[in-house]
């Protein structure tokens, strides 16, 4: 089977432009027949387009890129433009191929009949569960542009939170990752030089110890190591790396790691925390406002929440409610949650606030994690000075001992 590429038409003159996966341009062209459309132009894609499209599948679309996607599209169906108009509109000014492609496959659907909601669900890969729900519940109630504008904003909400943690990590890590590669550097090119020196400055002293410091001996070793050994310690941190990657993908590890991170210390874990719950309550404030089921809206909070330990407590949540009971205990029994979002949701529960309860929690939260950000970087940039400067001063004072110790020889 091979991917196609097609220009056509439908009977009101509108253009339309995707692809479709056919074993022949034949069978391509009775596809497009059946939706209504009279084709204009058939070609195969080449294979490097192919390519490319593989490499594409492992790089995920832009939470900005889905948020203007949103935004316009929501601007689009107020302003009265059809849908099949809107989508068509949107998929010529979308910027990304992956979201064309699938903004043209939606419109395709579309065409044939489907729904918004149910076109989307044949990409779960670009369009979430909840983004998902949040249209169908829009489509449903007739306030589509509602829903959309919601999403639009819980992911612009998003993305800025990303955008700010990103922003204050980006620095240090640039900062530590080029010293660490200066010092391999140092250690593996210009170590040995001293090395050499001090073998040849012994042997010229007879009678003389051959032995280095301990701490030259151990920076020496190192350095024969990391030049003599690369093909072991090279391929091994790309093996502990792939396996560390496969290990968060399984659901044991990601209960792990997502604990681990938690308990972070110097404000991280305390950062990550309130990063979950932040998008927890946005999210989830977003759900209900859209008109969706409140079952089922605890449920996508829970798989949408990027955090193994709010996912759990979301199952708990799910299991009170649906048995009678309360949102806000489980909540207040949940670990991951602070104190004050289980008094706030219930405070929303009995007076019929909830989504206004948990608006005012993902803001305080997205606050309070702007403060915590800025404390650590703040924090950070001397620990990095003092982490740095102790590896340059360790190495410094290791090729420098033997020097100490043959200057009080010769004199």
């Amino acid at each position: 089977m091979s991917t196609f590429a097609f220009r056509a038409v439908d009977l009101a003159g509108v253009p339309s432009r995707g692809e479709v996966d056919a074993d022949s341009k034949a069978a391509v062209t009775e596809q497009l027949r059946e939706r209504g459309l009279i084709v204009l132009d058939v070609s195969e894609k080449s294979e490097a387009y192919k390519l490319e499209s593989l490499f594409d599948r492992f790089r995920g679309i832009k939470t900005r890129d889905m948020a203007v996607f949103a935004r316009q599209f929501a601007t689009l169906i107020q302003s009265g433009m059809p849908m099949l108009r809107s989508l068509y509109t949107l998929e010529d000014q979308t910027e990304d191929e992956r979201l064309k492609d699938a903004i043209a496959g939606v419109r395709g659907d579309v065409e044939a009949g489907s729904s918004l909601a149910d076109a989307m669900e044949r990409r779960p890969q670009i369009f979430d569960n909840l983004f998902r729900a949040m249209v169908r519940s829009g489509e449903s109630s007739g306030r589509l542009d509602e829903s959309l504008n919601r999403i639009s904003f819980q992911l612009e909400k998003l993305d800025s939170l990303k955008r700010e943690i990103r922003s204050a990590t980006m620095y240090p890590a640039f900062v530590f990752g080029a010293a660490l590669l200066i010092m391999l550097a140092v250690v593996i090119f210009i170590v040995p030089v001293f090395a050499n020196a001090f073998k040849e400055a012994v042997a010229d002293q007879p009678g003389e110890s051959a032995d280095l410091p301990s701490l030259t001996q151990l920076m020496i070793g190192i350095s024969n190591f990391l030049k003599n050994f690369w093909f072991i310690w090279i391929p091994g941190l790309v093996g502990l790396s792939v396996a560390f990657v496969q290990w968060k993908k399984t659901d044991r590890g990601r209960e792990q790691w997502d604990r681990i991170k938690l308990r972070l210390p110097i404000h991280i874990g305390d950062i990550v925390r309130k990063v979950a719950v932040a998008r927890w309550s946005r999210t989830f404030s977003g759900a209900v406002a859209s008109g969706v089921p409140l079952l089922e809206s605890i449920k996508l909070t829970g798989q949408t929440s990027g955090n193994y330990q709010v996912e759990k407590a979301m199952e708990a949540v799910y299991a009170s409610v649906q048995s009678g009971g309360t949102l806000a205990h489980p909540i207040e029994q949940a670990e991951v949650f602070p104190p004050m979002v289980g008094h706030m949701v219930s405070v929303g529960e009995e007076t019929g606030q909830l989504e206004q309860m948990l608006t005012k929690v993902a803001d305080f939260y997205e606050t309070e994690v702007d403060a915590k950000v800025k404390a650590l970087t703040s924090l950070i940039e001397p620990a990095m000075i003092l982490i740095v400067g102790g590896m340059v001063g360790f190495i410094v004072i290791a090729m420098y001992l033997p020097l100490f110790s043959l200057y009080d020889k010769i004199r």
